[in-house]
């Protein structure tokens, strides 16, 4: 199987921003988006820690 990069939480945002989701608001280190076809998600943005698979 191959293996998924790792990225920032920041850069997943970014992307999603691309995509044409909007920050919708902050709680703490997570960032919740929308899009307006009704989609949400949630990302967490811990300092420099990076997601995706070990």
């Amino acid at each position: 199987m191959t293996r998924l990069p790792r990225v920032k939480g920041k850069e997943i945002v970014r992307a999603l921003e691309e995509a044409g989701f909007l920050v919708d608001r902050t709680r703490g280190s997570h960032m919740f988006l929308k899009h307006l076809d009704g989609g949400a998600t949630v990302v967490p943005t811990h300092s420099g820690e990076t997601i995706g698979l070990a």
